[in-house]
């Protein structure tokens, strides 16, 4: 019908048919035209379009308006919340709204794709479109902008009208996952009485859904899965899915303290897990479950993190082997802002993870909090609409449907590479922990909730009226009431679980150790050379090149000056050449805040990008470098989970400003600063936070040096502050040098970036290692006054002494804040044992800095409480005036320098 094509196919076949079933019902015209159509005589003049009569053009368009209307709308009318009655209409959906009565329900109307027909009856379209979109999952999707996308999911939705067929056989699996989630909660209520278990009760459908999607996932390629949820349901996952032996879990409850599994660490539902799963086909999926603080979705872009590292390892394709799962919580999804800020990461380049399956566990209830109090749209999951994509709603107490949506859903991210949802509708059979009672804030929900049979009586029940076996769903509840009991008994024997893996070699604790980090000089030449090359006809900005030929200057000839980024960039091209990773992310972290690093290069006439330092790796995972998104929670949480997984790579993320990690305070405290003591998880992150005192304000000053050593003990962490890019370099290079991993803040410079006091020769590079702490250099004289100090300050200090060439004062530097090098330090001061005075100086106030962690561990050392030089109290880090800065930084250094001359102490 190509010469048909300046009309709508759709108007062209409905009267095509209309005139088959009623001839004299279209003008005499277009019955000739369709006489002569029908028997192939297509010279026939095609007749005017305005000889249809308009009630026949209308209707049609009527029901092509209508169809459209379901597949966007047809959600509203879905019954999927088991704790309400179904609505049976709506404005919008009505036939009437369409200009439509009662009289086209059994007319004929094209419906092409529609039910697998190209005519049907209004009532048969109306019957299919309320039976596809209205049943037990309502499908939210018109909304996706890519058109092949949409229309792939609308024939997919359409020709099966939206259920699964399951076989005889897997409908008794369902049930007995059912079985098992119920059974296990009611197991633990009775043995464990009163202990928080965050019971799954009223959610139960997520087990046989979980289960059902990692079947599927490895089915389509899938060979990695790692899994993000908040506590409630943890432990029946782990337990049903995970296959984490019962006998471990139950000794958790029973604190037994003697295996480890309570007291030191995090509580039961905190924990995490991980698993090779072999499913019935023989194929084995790897299963990952990531530690999660009660901050419910912190965990997101950890998740994310780990999933994308996963993924590097695969190389090309890694995306369709590992996919990252995420389980939320109403509330929490529509309430925290971390969710969009992880959402918005799908799509980017350096932090996509080939689409992720969200699945919101909604409980319509946020421990009190009703929906109403809690959110301003319509659906808990609307903040996903950012994404354009798929999102499946559906009745928590219809497994099938629920299986089906998955199922879909993961045939979507397998082909398009994107984000989808799933949401299912249920409830909280308990309070929001077992102790907890509902009826004080809640009372006509949890009496609708205490009518409720348990989801896997319903589909019990239901599959006995279609006549499967009674008495094989009763083995199947005996054999799983056999396996608790037996799991109990065993709970004082529980299975060694170990900790291997890429992580085996990795030694668990701090030790002091000084490992060889220098480069030879002639190394390090040659890859001063490959950073500077540009490939032919590349055109770079001329400043560019001007900065690039200074530092390949500066390397090669001997005794040259080399200027922090210089020394950044040896650290990790040298790593690159021994084989290890380095990836690195932030905020205009390529070019660097303050133009420094220009790792990416731009043609000036094609705008074509080059990276230099790419050039040394074989794999283009082995060195990566990406500007992030403005988000300090997200991408500091994607890095932290990055590392988790690359014990032998070097994984940086770089704050545009050192205060801005306040953005990311809850990844740093629950997860950077305590995740290997409650989770036994290791990381080997460095966090990279200009710090130092330039007069640019209160938000550019601070990284919060106080906040992180606040947050030290049992060598939980690395702190330094190196003043020097000799020492920024063999800090790098040190971190993965040492037998163990800890993660590590460095507090970097701002200012000293292009100073001329701030250099290095390449023999401090090619010789030597990190020091701890830097002892004088000044030749030794009598010392009246020792100065001790960390970062940028020391400069400051050493420029006012040289000035006043004052040989009584020593100046100590402390490059690693923690874990302190209380035996070094002793050493350095030895010298120094005969100075009248010792000082501590710094530019942050008072209450502020290392002042409140050094002071304390100085006194142990000195004998007596070190005085203090600095600025005093305040609530703000620093002022906005530059010229109250340059005041206030002068007194400092002068002060420090004049109480070398008084004889009363200052504290």
């Amino acid at each position: 019908m190509s010469f048909l094509a300046n009309l709508s196919p759709a108007w062209i076949e409905t009267l095509y048919r209309q005139w088959q079933q009623n001839p004299e019902q279209l003008p005499l015209d277009w019955q000739a035209f369709f006489d002569g159509f029908d028997t192939g005589r297509q010279s026939v003049p095609i007749p005017p379009l305005a000889c249809l009569t308009p009630e026949v053009t209308f209707k049609q368009s009527a029901v092509d308006a209508l169809i459209n209307r379901y597949r966007e709308l047809g959600h509203l009318l879905a019954c999927t919340d088991p704790l309400s009655p179904c609505q049976t209409d709506h404005p919008l959906l009505t036939p009437a709204a369409f200009g439509l009565d009662h009289e086209d329900l059994d007319r004929s109307f094209h419906a092409k794709g529609l039910d697998r027909k190209d005519t049907a009856s209004l009532r048969e379209i109306l019957s299919t479109l309320k039976d596809t979109y209205c049943h037990a999952t309502g499908v939210e999707f018109m909304h996706i902008v890519e058109p092949s996308e949409r229309l792939w999911l609308q024939k997919r939705l359409e020709s099966e009208h939206n259920h699964l067929r399951p076989s005889m056989e897997d409908r008794y699996a369902i049930l007995q996952k059912l079985q098992q989630a119920a059974l296990f909660e009611r197991f633990l209520h009775r043995q464990f009485p009163g202990q928080k278990r965050f019971s799954l009760e009223g959610g139960e459908v997520l087990i046989p859904v979980l289960e059902r999607a990692i079947r599927r996932a490895a089915s389509l390629g899938a060979r990695d899965i790692v899994l993000g949820m908040p506590h409630r349901g943890r432990l029946n996952v782990l337990a049903n899915i995970f296959a984490k032996p019962l006998e471990n879990i139950f000794a958790e409850f029973s604190d037994n303290a003697e295996f480890h599994f309570v007291g030191e660490g995090d509580v039961k539902y905190h924990k995490g897990f991980s698993a090779d799963l072999t499913l019935p086909d023989d194929r084995i999926v790897h299963l990952t479950m990531a530690s999660n603080p009660s901050h419910l979705e912190a965990v997101n872009p950890v998740v994310e993190g780990k999933a994308r590292a996963r993924q590097d390892v695969f190389g090309r394709d890694g995306a369709k082997h590992v996919l990252p799962i995420l389980i939320h919580g109403d509330a929490a999804f529509s309430g925290q802002g971390i969710v969009p800020e992880t959402l918005n990461l799908s799509q980017l380049e350096g932090f996509g993870t080939g689409g992720t399956l969200h699945i919101v566990l909604n409980n319509q209830i946020g421990f009190t909090t009703v929906p109403e109090d809690a959110r301003s749209t319509p659906y808990a999951t609307d903040v996903a609409k950012m994404l354009t994509i798929p999102i499946f709603h559906v009745h928590g107490e219809n497994p099938e449907a629920a299986i089906h949506a998955v199922e879909l859903a993961l045939e979507y991210r397998q082909r398009f590479g994107r984000d989808v949802l799933l949401e299912i509708i249920c409830y909280r059979r308990h309070g929001h922990n077992e102790g907890d009672e509902p009826y004080f804030t809640q009372p006509l929900m949890y009496q609708a909730i205490k009518q409720r049979p348990p989801v896997h009586e319903i589909y019990q029940n239901q599959l006995l009226e279609e006549g499967l076996d009674k008495e094989r769903m009763r083995q199947q509840a005996e054999q799983i009431q056999e396996d608790l009991d037996a799991a109990l008994q065993r709970r004082h024997q529980p299975v060694d679980l170990g900790f291997q893996g890429k992580w085996g070699n990795i030694e668990r604790n701090y030790s002091a150790l000084t490992p060889a980090t220098a480069v030879a000089a002639a190394k390090l030449q040659g890859l001063a050379e490959k950073l500077a090359r540009l490939p032919d006809h590349f055109t770079p900005d001329p400043r560019i090149r001007n900065l690039l030929d200074k530092r390949k200057a500066s390397v090669l000839e001997d005794g040259g000056q080399l200027d922090w980024a210089t020394a950044e960039a040896l650290a990790f091209a040298s790593l690159l050449g021994e084989g290890h990773s380095v990836r690195m992310s932030g905020q205009d972290c390529r070019r660097g805040t303050f133009s420094q690093r220009h790792l990416v290069q731009m043609d000036s006439h094609s705008g074509e990008s080059f990276m230099p330092m790419a050039t040394l790796c074989d794999t283009p995972a082995d060195f990566c470098a990406y500007d992030s998104t403005l988000s300090e929670a997200a991408i500091l949480g994607f890095e932290y989970g990055y590392s988790l997984e690359r014990p032998n790579g070097l994984t940086l993320w770089e704050a545009q400003f050192g205060d801005f990690v306040n953005g990311a305070q809850v990844i740093t405290d629950q997860f950077i600063s305590s995740g290997q003591r409650k989770w036994n998880r290791v990381s080997g992150l460095v966090m990279l936070l200009p710090h130092g005192y330039e007069g640019q304000g209160p938000e550019h000053s601070s990284a919060r040096i106080e906040r992180f050593l606040q947050s030290c003990a049992e060598n939980n962490l690395l702190i330094a502050q190196p003043t020097t890019p000799a020492q920024y370099f063999h800090l790098l290079r040190r971190q993965l040098k040492l037998p163990f991993r800890k993660p590590l803040i460095i507090f970097t410079p701002k200012s000293l970036l292009r100073h001329p006091c701030c250099r290095s020769t390449l023999d401090e590079l090619s010789n030597g290692h990190f020091c701890e702490i830097l002892p004088d250099t000044q030749p030794s004289g009598k010392t009246d006054t020792l100065l001790l100090c960390s970062g940028k300050i020391y400069h400051e200090l050493q420029a006012q002494r040289e000035t006043q060439q004052r040989q009584d004062v020593a100046i100590i530097r402390i490059e690693q804040l923690y874990p302190l090098r209380e035996d070094l330090l002793k050493e350095a001061m030895r010298p120094h044992a005969g100075a009248r005075r010792q000082l501590w100086v710094q530019e942050e106030p008072r209450n502020m800095g290392a002042w409140s962690f050094i002071a304390p561990r100085l006194a142990e050392i000195l004998g007596r409480w070190p005085e203090f030089c600095g600025r005093p109290e305040a609530a703000a880090p620093a002022g906005g005036s530059y010229r109250q800065f340059k005041v206030e930084q002068q007194r400092i250094v002068e002060t420090a320098l004049e109480i070398a001359t008084s004889s009363e102490p200052t504290v």
